[in-house]
């Protein structure tokens, strides 16, 4: 009987852990980080100033407490994260980052900012909504897997969210959700654009032959549809459409061999890293090299470049940044950042979801500080929404935050190479990214957001 019970619980995990690796977390494994502050100096340490953005943190005269996790000397706010379950910390460490940064220029309006971080542990989403409920003011630069499992929770409470990354179909877009750096908007494709120039541009021979393999997860499989039906589309044709079992494979022989007879030229994955590597090593040693393959990018790290060492030259591996500055270009935000970390973070990675993270604080930051004294929830959100052109001081593309039914139509890519993360010529026409190609707007049904009236209340409600 308690053999019964474990294969299940076995199986939800192995789920979940697909879905987590394929909404965008990335970098290395690594506890949450406690050391003291380093050492070291930022140009913005000192001004509360980031990038292109003026005053985001200082001195102010607070003196009223204007909302729950508001009081005249500080801010409390929540910060969702999986890291009991994934070892990856960095949300927590973006966090840490920002919020050492920021008090150290003197607070928002002169109030503390304290990040309760919020561990999902993967499976416990809601009972962690529920505590923030009760203690947070806002919830700032996370993400769970799981997350659609908390909103009629964070609705309920009428919590404001900045999130990090957002994955599940409830939660994408839901209301009382400000994303300054989106990876999904209800009704599009985000990827629509990298896989066009993919097919059209790079490699038009190849969208006579797309292929796509998906870890067996309702989150991903909900992504591959989405997928399949932008590709086509885009004037691509599949060939191949197959999914592997959410808990890993051992073998992937038969996996590569139906690839390589389907004659599969461009191969989109969803799923773990490290099981693409170990596919990646079959079909090279079958001497099969596909056009390109779209790595998804929770792959834009140093660890999946490791495990696929042995296949860099031979397979084309490509990620979209979704308008995300690279780690490794001369962007000044960029590397204002990086200076960050060294001091507040040192021996953490940068990961694409901190930088969303870190982006997130920066758009909470402000538009808290525009509120002042009398800082509510209400007030919050309609400073936010004033941003029309919101790019985190630098840190990324430009996006309308005051109208997130609209995708941000930029994208930029990666592509891994034994030399590292670098750019290829995809057509950029606006310094670091490429603009001009329109969105996609998806036919099918995948879902739809939660908003306020399905939980009984209206924007009146919020304070």
């Amino acid at each position: 009987m308690e053999e019964d019970q474990v294969k299940p619980q076995k199986a939800v995990i192995a789920l979940a852990a697909v879905a987590l690796l394929a909404v965008g977390c990335s970098g290395r494994e690594g506890g949450s980080s406690t050391e003291e502050d380093g050492g070291g100096s930022t140009s913005s340490s000192a001004s509360g100033s980031f990038g292109d953005l003026a005053d985001v943190c200082g001195p102010g005269d607070a003196s009223s407490a204007t909302a729950q996790g508001v009081t005249a000397d500080e801010i409390q706010v929540g910060v969702f994260t999986d890291m009991g379950f994934t070892k990856q910390s960095e949300f927590a460490d973006a966090a840490k980052v920002f919020t050492s940064w920021c008090n150290e220029a003197g607070g928002i309006g002169g109030r503390t900012v304290t990040a309760n971080i919020r561990d999902a542990k993967l499976m416990e989403v809601r009972q962690r909504m529920l505590e923030s409920c009760r203690e947070d003011f806002a919830l700032v630069g996370g993400g769970a897997a799981l997350d659609g499992l908390g909103v009629k929770e964070r609705l309920n409470c009428l919590m404001p969210s900045f999130p990090a990354q957002i994955a599940q179909a409830t939660s994408v877009g839901a209301d009382l959700e400000v994303s300054a750096a989106p990876t999904q908007v209800p009704g599009y494709d985000s990827y629509y654009g990298f896989r066009k120039w993919l097919m059209t541009d790079e490699y038009p021979a190849s969208a006579a032959a797309v292929g796509i393999i998906n870890g067996d997860s309702p989150v991903t499989k909900s992504l591959g549809d989405i997928a399949v039906e932008s590709i086509q589309a885009g004037g691509g044709t599949f060939v191949y459409n197959d999914l592997y079992p959410a808990s890993g494979v051992s073998d992937w022989t038969p996996y590569a061999q139906s690839i390589k007879a389907k004659g599969v030229k461009g191969l989109v994955f969803y799923g773990q890293f490290a099981q693409l590597a170990k596919l990646e090593d079959v079909l090279t040693s079958m001497d099969y090299k596909l056009d390109w393959i779209d790595a998804n990018s929770n792959s834009y790290n140093a660890s999946f470049l490791e495990l696929a060492a042995n296949s860099l030259d031979a397979q084309n591996n490509y990620v979209d940044l979704g308008g995300v500055a690279p780690l490794s270009s001369d962007n000044p935000a960029t590397q204002e950042l990086v200076e960050l970390w060294d001091k507040y973070a040192p021996g953490t990675e940068i990961t694409l979801p901190a930088i969303r993270a870190f982006s997130s604080w920066l758009l909470f930051a402000k538009s808290a500080g525009a509120c002042g004294d009398d800082l509510t929830r209400s007030c919050l959100l309609e400073q936010a929404r004033t941003q029309t052109e919101w790019t985190g001081g630098g840190l990324q593309a430009p996006t309308d935050i005051s109208n997130p039914t609209v995708p941000q139509p930029c994208f930029n890519v990666q592509e891994g190479t034994p030399d590292g993360w670098v750019a290829p010529d995809f057509g950029a026409d606006d310094g670091l990214y490429r603009c001009d190609v329109p969105p996609y707007k998806l036919t099918g049904d995948y879902g739809k957001p939660m908003t306020l009236a399905d939980v009984g209340k209206s924007m009146s409600d919020v304070g």
